[in-house]
């Protein structure tokens, strides 16, 4: 009987086998360091790419808050220029009103008193004067309270000299800005 040895073809076999796992091993890890690879640098990129488009978006928006900060320094002369505005019209409004206080004035005291001072303070007005007697006193109220020019006129002090008879008088009174005939043909005379 003839005797066959197996054995060295198995070993082979094994070799073969063994070298072919160790080729496809090879290969395998080569395959999958190229996918690490590739995948590390498709989310390099990824990540490159976003940090432009913040970059870019960072600028825009620096350019941005500029712009409003000029916006912002606008509104402010805007707004300082409308206040400006208001108080030139406010001053352009009370322009007539001294000539017009003088002339009621002039029109409403009557004979026998006589104003001695004038202060004003914002729209109130403060008179002091003499008069022949305390009905001439009232009678200058009763004119003033007719004025579309005053109003709310009232006696703070009155004093009767007993010797001579003349009164001396305080009086306080508020100031109309413009009556509304008297103020649109004071601006159309402008």
């Amino acid at each position: 009987m003839a005797r066959i040895n197996l054995l060295p073809w198995r070993e082979e076999q094994r070799q073969q086998k063994a070298k072919e796992f160790g080729v496809s091993a090879l290969l395998t890890a080569i395959v999958g360091a190229g996918l690490v690879y590739g995948g590390i640098r498709y989310a390099q990129q990824q990540i490159d790419y976003q940090e432009s488009r913040n970059a870019y978006l960072q600028t825009e928006i620096n350019k941005l808050k500029a712009e409003l900060k000029e916006i912002e320094e606008l509104e402010s002369t805007k707004a300082n220029l409308l206040a400006r505005m208001d108080i030139i019209q406010e001053l352009q409004a009370k322009r007539p009103q001294v000539v017009h206080t003088f002339q009621e004035l002039a029109e409403r005291v009557p004979d026998g008193v006589y104003l001695l001072s004038m202060k004003q303070e914002q729209d109130r007005l403060t008179f002091e004067g003499r008069a022949d007697s305390n009905a001439r006193v009232s009678t200058l109220m009763r004119n003033l309270d007719s004025s579309d020019w005053f109003k709310t006129p009232g006696l703070d002090v009155i004093q009767s000299a007993r010797d001579s008879g003349i009164s001396s008088f305080k009086l306080r009174l508020s100031q109309s800005v413009a009556p509304a005939a008297d103020n649109q043909l004071a601006i159309s005379d402008d």
